[in-house]
Formats: C-alpha cells, sequence, structure tokens
C-alpha cells in the first residue's frame, strides 16, 4: 500500500528491488574487480546527502513526486516533493538528510498513483542513486563523460544472459585512476545492451569492469577487460574491438503488447488470487503491471513477470478491482486489461505465519521424512483407504495414513538430537488415489491434506514449531504432475459409470454437496474415500473422451463388462491438451519425458500451458508464504529446463523475495530430482535428462511460445552435446585459496546427487562419481547427498540399504565431510528395515516394506540439549539413541557444524595421496576454515599451509613447516579432520570415531 498521513512513519520491510537484484538469479561476481584501487565504499558525494533519480518513460506520469523520510526522520506530507527534469526519461531531486545515512522512499503522480515497491518502500543511501522499475542502482544516469578533446571509447555491453535491468561501467584509463565504485552508469541502447561513450584523454585503451550497481559484477574472471578506443562491445565475457553498432540495425521498438485477457480474480478469506492469460510482444513482454483499487488504500501497482499475483493482506469483507497492463523491454505498455474483481472474505483463523530461518541451506544437514509413516501423534486422523483389506494393512492394524504433523512437532526434538537441522517431508496437498499415503498424487493443491493435521498442530504449527527449535522446513513439491483425478480447481475428470448389478459395489452413490477431504466420511457410503462425484452416467457437458459409455469389449478382473471412458487415460481424450498431455512416456532419454505420462495414477500436467502455470505457481505460494524454508522438487526432469528458468524458478524467487526479503530468497533452497539411474557423468548421453543439466540457466533465446521452446531447447542442447555443456570450478578450490563463487549462470535449482547415491554401494566408488561430475555442476556445493531413499537404494536397488553397520559409517563418515549436504532417510540411523522392499504399492503390508512405521521405535520421551546432543530421554526412544550408528552420526553432525570448511567449503585433492582424501576452505568474512580430510585410509596432504593443525576426532595436534602432513588410516568408518588452527577434539569417542 501507498503510505497515508496516518502510517507513513511506520518501520517498513527490507525493499523488495534491493531484494531483486540480490536474488536467486545472481550475477557474476559479489564483490568489486579485484584490481580496482578504490577501496568499498568510497563515495564522491556528500555523506548527507541524496540525489535520488527517478525513470519516468515506463510510468508516464505528467509529473513526479519523492515522498520520503530520512533514516529515523519523518515523512515528507504527502504527495511529498516534487521532482525535476533531469535528462531524457529521468527526473530528480537532492534531498538533505542530515545525520542520517539514507532514506525510506515512495514516488507517486500527485494524483494518488503511487509507486512503493511492492508495499516494502525503497530503501536508498547517500550519493547519487537510481531507481529505474523498481531496480535501485548508483550512478549519475545523465553524466556526460564524453565530448572531451581526447581519445574515447564507446563501449557495449551485453546484459543478455546475466539478466541485470542496469549496468554501471568502472574504470581507468591506461596510465590513469580508476573510477569511483560503482563506476558510471551506462545508458540503454537496445535490447539487451548497454551503452557509454568515454572521454580517456590522451590513453590509447582503457581497464574496465561492469556491474549493476548493487555490488554484482564481471570483472572478466578477476582479470578485469582491456578496451581500446573506438567501439567494442562485450558480450558474455567476449571482447569484439572495432565493432559495429549491435544496435545499428534494429528498428527503435515502437509496439506495445497485446492487452492481457482472460484476467480472474478469486478471494480466499483476506487473499485475492488474480490470474490472465499471456500477452504477446513483437519483442517480448518483460512483466505486467497489476493495478489494484478498493479499499481504503485507493491505486496500487505492483510489477510481477509470472501471470499469475496473489494479493495479500487485504481488509475483511471489501471489494477490490484488478486489471492488468503488460510492459516489454522497450518500455512499451499495453491498454489495461478488463478488469476483474473479487470481495474478500473474514480473516483465516490460522496460526501467525512462519518466517524462513534464512541461512546458508549448506549449514544444515537433512533428515528425510514420510510424514504418514513416521510418528502418530493424532489416531483420530489415521486412514485406510480402498486398499486397506487388501494391501494387508489392516490385518496389522496399520492404515497407510498413519503418521502426521502432530506426531512429527513431538519428535522434533528427536530429528534435534541426531543432529538434523532441516527435515524434507513429502506432499502435504491435499491427495487422491487408492494409496496415496506418500503425497505425489495431488489433487487440490492449494489444501494441506487433513489426514496430516490435528487441532493444534496444522501444517503452520509445525511449520513454526521447527524454527522455533532453529530447524529448517523442506516441502516437498509436485509440478509435473496431479493425481490421476486430476487437480481441483484447474481441471476434474469425469468417467463413466453405471450403479448396475456389477459396479454398483464400485461407484458410489452421489452425495450432492459433500465434498472430498480424504479424511471426512461421507454418510452414505462410510467412506472417507468416497467416489460418487467422480463418475457420470449421462455424458457431461464439453466431454472429449471418446466413445463415452460404449462397451470395449473386454471385461474386468472380476469379469464385468468395461465401457469406455470408465478410467482416466491420456489417451482416450479425457484430458483437454490444455492442461494435460495426452500420451503415454515411451523413451526415458527422449523429449517424449516431458510430455507424457508416466504412470496411470500420475496425470502428467501441460506445464507449458499459461493456465497450469498459473495454478501451480499460485499455488506453492501459499507454501512460501508459510515460511517454508525451501522445495524438494518431484519428477524435476520431466519439466523442461527452460519452463523452470522461463516461469517456475524465478516465480518462487519474486515471491520469497516480496514476503521475505532478497536474503531469505538467496538462501531458500530448491533441490530437484532428476533422476538418472545410470554410473556416467550424463544419462545416456543424454545432456537433458542429466541432473547437472539444470543447475544452469540457457544460453540462448528460444520461442515467446513455452512449448515450442520446451522443443527447441531440447533439439539444441542435445545437438550441442555433453563435450559442449558449461562448467564450473565453484566445487573447487584454487591451490589452498577459496574462490569467489560464479553464479551468474546458476538457475535457481540445485540437485540431489544422482550419481553418488547410484553409486553408494561402495564409499570410494560414490566419492569418485562425484569428484568426477562436479565440473558439470554449477555449484556442487549444495549437491544434496544421500545413500537411499523412499525410491531406490543404491544401483537402482529396490530394497533399503543393506551394506552393513560398517559400510553405513564409512559412507556417513563421507558425506559428512565431502561437499554437498548429508541427507538421510528415516530410519536409517539404526538400519530400519534394511534389505526389505522399499515399495510393493498395495500388494503387500506396509509394515513388510522400507516405508513402515517408525513409530514405535520413537516411544517414550527426548529432549535435544542441542544438535546432536540429548538433555533427556525415557523408553525406547532412548535405546533407538544409543545405538551405534546414532553416536556415529551424533558425533559427525558435532564436527560438520564446528568446522565451517566442512559445511560451505570447496575442495581440493591436489598434492593429496589417500584413497578418500581431500582439503577443504571456505573464506567469508572474518572466517578462513581450512580443513584436512582422510576417510577410512591413510594419506599425505603435501603442499599445504604452514601452521598448527588440530585433528576434530582424536584432538592430535600436529604443528606443519614444510607444508606435508602424513596420517595413518584410521580404520573403516572412521576418519581425520586436522583444522588449521582449529577448536581441538570435538565430542566423545564412539565405535567409529576414535
Amino acid at each position: 500500500m501507498h503510505p497515508t498521513p496516518g502510517r507513513s512513519g511506520r518501520p517498513r520491510p527490507r525493499p523488495l528491488a534491493l531484494a531483486l537484484v540480490t536474488a536467486g538469479v545472481l550475477g557474476l561476481l559479489t564483490s568489486p574487480p579485484a584490481s580496482s584501487t578504490v577501496p568499498l565504499g568510497t563515495a564522491a558525494e556528500a555523506a548527507n546527502t541524496a540525489t535520488v533519480f527517478y525513470y519516468t518513460k515506463t510510468k508516464n506520469w505528467p509529473s513526479t513526486y519523492l515522498h520520503y523520510a530520512p533514516d529515523g526522520g519523518s515523512w515528507t506530507t504527502v504527495p511529498g516533493t516534487a521532482m525535476e527534469a533531469a535528462c531524457t526519461d529521468w527526473v530528480k531531486k537532492t534531498v538533505d538528510l542530515g545525520s542520517a545515512e539514507g532514506l525510506q522512499a515512495t514516488f507517486n503522480n500527485g494524483a494518488g498513483t503511487w509507486d512503493n515497491n511492492g508495499g516494502a518502500n525503497y530503501a536508498l543511501g547517500t550519493g547519487n542513486i537510481t531507481v529505474k522499475d523498481g531496480v535501485i542502482a548508483h550512478s549519475d544516469p545523465c553524466a556526460d563523460t564524453g565530448g572531451g578533446s581526447g581519445n574515447t571509447a564507446t563501449v557495449y555491453y551485453s546484459t543478455a544472459t546475466t539478466g541485470w535491468t542496469t549496468a554501471n561501467i568502472h574504470y581507468a584509463p591506461a596510465g590513469g585512476s580508476w573510477t569511483t565504485v560503482p563506476g558510471v552508469g551506462m545508458e540503454a541502447a537496445c535490447t539487451g545492451w548497454w551503452k557509454r561513450t568515454l572521454d580517456i584523454g590522451t590513453a590509447t585503451s582503457l581497464k574496465a569492469a561492469f556491474n549493476n550497481g548493487n555490488g554484482v559484477w564481471d570483472n572478466n574472471n578477476s582479470a578485469d577487460y582491456t578496451l581500446p578506443t573506438g567501439t567494442t562491445t562485450v558480450k558474455d565475457r567476449v571482447v569484439t574491438t572495432g565493432a559495429a553498432d549491435p544496435c545499428a540495425a534494429e528498428v527503435p521498438d515502437t509496439e506495445a503488447p497485446s492487452t492481457p485477457a482472460n484476467v480472474k480474480a478469486a478471494a480466499t478469506h483476506t487473499s485475492v488470487l488474480v490470474t490472465w492469460d499471456a500477452a504477446t510482444d513483437n519483442k517480448a513482454v518483460t512483466k505486467y503491471q497489476v493495478t489494484r483499487t478498493g479499499g481504503t488504500t485507493g491505486t496500487v501497482v505492483t510489477d510481477v513477470s509470472a501471470t499469475v499475483f496473489t494479493d495479500t493482506g487485504l481488509a475483511e469483507h471489501t471489494a477490490y478491482t484488478y486489471s492488468v497492463k503488460a510492459v516489454d523491454a522497450a518500455g512499451n505498455t499495453s491498454p489495461a486489461s478488463a478488469t476483474a474483481s473479487a470481495t474478500t472474505g473474514a480473516s483465516a483463523p490460522a496460526p501467525d505465519p512462519g518466517t524462513p530461518l534464512g541461512t546458508d541451506p549448506r549449514k544444515d544437514p537433512i533428515y528425510f521424512v514420510l510424514t504418514a509413516r513416521f510418528q502418530d501423534g493424532d489416531s483420530s486422523n489415521n486412514r485406510g483407504g480402498s486398499q486397506h483389506v487388501k494391501s494387508g494393512n489392516a490385518a496389522n492394524d496399520d492404515p497407510m495414513f498413519r503418521g502426521d504433523f502432530k506426531g512429527l512437532v513431538e519428535k522434533l526434538d528427536y530429528i534435534k538430537a541426531l543432529g538434523f537441522s532441516a527435515v524434507w517431508i513429502t506432499p502435504v496437498v491435499l491427495n487422491r488415489s487408492d494409496y496415496d499415503y506418500h503425497g505425489y498424487h495431488g489433487y487440490d493443491f492449494y489444501k494441506v491434506d487433513p489426514r496430516l493435521e490435528s487441532a493444534g498442530a496444522s501444517y503452520q504449527d509445525l511449520i513454526n514449531a521447527a524454527h522455533a527449535k532453529g530447524m529448517k522446513i523442506y516441502q516437498d513439491v509436485v509440478y509435473n504432475h496431479s493425481s490421476r483425478w486430476g487437480a481441483k480447481g484447474l481441471f476434474t475428470p469425469t468417467v463413466y459409470g453405471v450403479r448396475d448389478s456389477q459396479w454398483s459395489w464400485y461407484y458410489d452413490e452421489r452425495s450432492e454437496g459433500f465434498e472430498y477431504d480424504g479424511l471426512t466420511v461421507e454418510p452414505k457410503s462410510g467412506k472417507s474415500y468416497y467416489n460418487g462425484d467422480l463418475w457420470s452416467t449421462a455424458e457431461p457437458t464439453g466431454n472429449t473422451c471418446v466413445n463415452w459409455g460404449v462397451p470395449t469389449g473386454g471385461k474386468s478382473a472380476e469379469g464385468y463388462t468395461v465401457y469406455n471412458c470408465q478410467w482416466p487415460s491420456p489417451t482416450s481424450g479425457m484430458f483437454p491438451k490444455a492442461y494435460y498431455h495426452r500420451c503415454w512416456i515411451g523413451n526415458w532419454e527422449g523429449e517424449d519425458a516431458r510430455s507424457c505420462w508416466l504412470h496411470e495414477d500420475l496425470a502428467d500436467f501441460n506445464t507449458e500451458s499459461t493456465a497450469v502455470q498459473n495454478y501451480l505457481i499460485g499455488a506453492y505460494d501459499k507454501y512460501i508464504d508459510m515460511g517454508v524454508d525451501g522445495f524438494r522438487v518431484d519428477t524435476a526432469v520431466h519439466i523442461p529446463r527452460v519452463t523452470w528458468n522461463r516461469r517456475f524458478l524465478p516465480a518462487i524467487q519474486e515471491r520469497v523475495t516480496q514476503k521475505f526479503g532478497a536474503e531469505a530468497a538467496r538462501n531458500f533452497f530448491v533441490f530437484g530430482e532428476v533422476a538418472a539411474f545410470v554410473n556416467d557423468k550424463w544419462n545416456r548421453g543424454s545432456v537433458n535428462h542429466s541432473a547437472q543439466f539444470y543447475t544452469w540457466k540457457e544460453r540462448k533465446e528460444y520461442s515467446a511460445d513455452d512449448e515450442v521452446a520446451a522443443i527447441e531447447q531440447f533439439d539444441y542442447e542435445n545437438g550441442r552435446g555433453t563435450g559442449d555443456q558449461p562448467t564450473s570450478a565453484n566445487a573447487f578450490l584454487d591451490g589452498n585459496s577459496y574462490r569467489t563463487p560464479d553464479h551468474s549462470r546458476f538457475s535457481g535449482m540445485n540437485i540431489i546427487d544422482m550419481r553418488m547415491h547410484m553409486n553408494f554401494g561402495d564409499a570410494q566408488n560414490a566419492y569418485n562419481n562425484g569428484r568426477d561430475s562436479d565440473d558439470s555442476v554449477n555449484d556442487a556445493t549444495y549437491n544434496v547427498v544421500y545413500v537411499d531413499s523412499h525410491d531406490y537404494g543404491p544401483n537402482k536397488s529396490s530394497t533399503r540399504y543393506a551394506g552393513g553397520t560398517d559400510a553405513w559409517a564409512e559412507n556417513m563418515s563421507l558425506m559428512w565431510t565431502f561437499r554437498g549436504i548429508p541427507t538421510l532417510y528415516y530410519g536409517s540411523e539404526i538400519e530400519f528395515q534394511k534389505g526389505k522392499q522399499i515399495d510393493c504399492g498395495p500388494s503387500c503390508p506396509l509394515a513388510s516394506t522400507g516405508r513402515a512405521y517408525y513409530g514405535d521405535h520413537l516411544a517414550g520421551s527426548v529432549t535435544a540439549s542441542g544438535f546432536g546432543t540429548v538433555a533427556s530421554a525415557s523408553g525406547e526412544v532412548a535405546n533407538t539413541l544409543a545405538q551405534p550408528l546414532v553416536r556415529h552420526l551424533q558425533r559427525l553432525n558435532l564436527i560438520r557444524r564446528a568446522v565451517p570448511a566442512l559445511q560451505m567449503g570447496q575442495y581440493s585433492t591436489e598434492g593429496i595421496s589417500g584413497s578418500m582424501a581431500f582439503k577443504r576452505r571456505y573464506t567469508s568474512g572474518g572466517t578462513d576454515s581450512f580443513a584436512l580430510v582422510t576417510v577410512t585410509g591413510a594419506a599425505t596432504f603435501t603442499g599445504i599451509p604452514n601452521g598448527t593443525y588440530t585433528d576434530a576426532v582424536t584432538g592430535d595436534t600436529r604443528t606443519v613447516a614444510n607444508g606435508t602432513l602424513s596420517v595413518a588410516a584410521p580404520g573403516k568408518g572412521n576418519l581425520r579432520v586436522y583444522v588449521l588452527n582449529g577448536p581441538g577434539r570435538i565430542g566423545s569417542d564412539g565405535p567409529y570415531l576414535k
């Protein structure tokens, strides 16, 4: 909302604009060029004045006002002070801040239309500051550095792949001094290009680096750029001298996008979900402006990049009206759409929303829980479903939905006592299928499954309880598919049915007004898995299923007549192609892996459809707003990377930034399941189906049509092949030195380390394979590493890991010290269900599988005194905590938590002999952590820094004076962690670490 006189002085959140610049999709560097001789923070302007430049072309306001408050001071009277013309498309105002070091600011046209940074206001500093389309930079856009009598250099810089919305050039003529950081602002030349003509006096060349004005730099990998006089272009670190004007042949873009159509608004409590169809443009639509009127806040305009917007925190029982404009890169704006209105209801009676912890995810080992199988805190929400008897679960009094959030809340201290500070839980959305306890058959993506919730133990309560203990919640999310019964609110199919003598047992009698929620029992049928709303004898309006109700000529297993359209299928025409794909997968490494169904229970979304994108983005915005700390993305490989990069990943970043700020967005952890069940670096030679591929941005532009773009991207990258993919050194030390990571080409999605997982039959094999893949991952220090999961064990084994306790200890010692984030599937700390089939569906009881109920091992009480330490425990859980692998795990977590290099460090094997031996370092601010690690075997480390090293396991201290340290073999499962200037021995000896 825009500020009003009665509310202007209220403290505001961190500004959205700054958050957008520093979040998720990062620039090339996050520090200034090393060659710059200007100290960071040096300013040419007075410390207590600010000259604010505001870009007017997009708004096209007749006049512009700056409404501001110096930090700690009072706001100006609405509408503020008039800004004056500065140069083409810019106005400015210089304000006296007194002793303040910054100001809060908003802008308006003097007639009630505001730009208040999406409700967060703009936080501005001192000196020259620009605000352009929500992005804050630090330069004078009207400064003229050309036109003198000396030599000139005209520099064009491309931001097409960095995504910067403004650019500065920081330079020094040969033999001269550097400009003041961040340099001088460049001018928009044409789409994707910025330009500046520089007077460099008698010099014939200059050194240069580029930045976005908010701390993100391109300094040519620390070498800076050397540029001559004349015209030069710099694009993706390629310098072209004597270049032609890259904008010369381009006709100025004066064509506005089409008007957004099909605008809809729907209210839930005090939130409104607004959706619309994507607009078209001769170039590309870069954003949308959503205008809201109604209530007491006047007109509010919010910029979004997606075609969906959730407006929250509105007044109760109030009508709001929305319209949408599309804007292209040239600032051309479409006419306003037709309006859509919605009236809010009462505020939701829910717990206060949580706030993500927002810390570096590499600090947090992950414990993976199937919520419905972990701990039963409330038996009243237990449900067996239609397969309860057939599966054998009834005989064991073991309903598939047994564990719940209440049970998980009750046992968070158990997980904390193991040493874990992040919990990955299976999907929480309302499911619908015959066997849906795992959560991957989503039906209503906007509703939490009531079979998991209890009074006082809602999903929000779980998130808040975890955060109160310093623990994160990572929510498993599904974008690829719904249940076979579709997705409520998007499309749900109706099948043919007739309650005759053969089928009356199968089709429940329709109960008007009854709504399936998986928990509530329908009175007529006595079932919570009621299906009376799913079938119809009469052909429904708009049916597209072929041969509705005509006998197929086949018989069911019971010998009953089978009819066409009696079961959801992609090939029957039952699912509209606007929402779902209509084929069965044929080639797991082919293009159809993204565009066809994987299984009859997994109806494949057409994720290239705007309507589907809107539905999913809006749904997962809800859980972001609740304060979850990250998403584990199911079946990520079955959605094209270009769709992730264009739609879903930016939407996640944008939403987290809007709600919680840039730092939270940067650390909101998204890790994808890109299932590649092979032992080689690239999945059968298909780059499009290899995990590391998803960590990268696109490197060329594709069709504006997402479906066409998906095929173009597949063909292009498939043609480039495995030998022509991006590489990264982000996981590797530079000798003994930590290198500044380059995340400029990071997509926003990290990955589960499928290659290590597949090779964890032996720790040495997993280690070798992991190292071999790391140069093709954008930053492998963020890889999620596990031995087995709810799907497979190593080498695609269908059973839970049964390699033995010693092998488990060795695997854990490697995972907790090597790069990546160690992750453990529930129960593995006691080798739970080892050798048992992980999943056999409804054909056998869950008690005999790897997904058995774990709560029997957690009976009693436990209180954690810290991560990896127990204050008290009684009952069976005390016996569980006394198991050898538990003790091993606790100490590993204590050691990892005490040594930053083991959490976030890069690694190297240079100068090291040993089977599983490596050095790791992490340097940031006042932290410089350097560790030498060997797992199981002996090792010799040469060329290391001299100094005092202490082993975190034994406390042994070594003084290195010749750059060499040798370590005897500690034994299988044991390890040595020699830390330079280390904290000493950490924890007590156990069965393996000693």
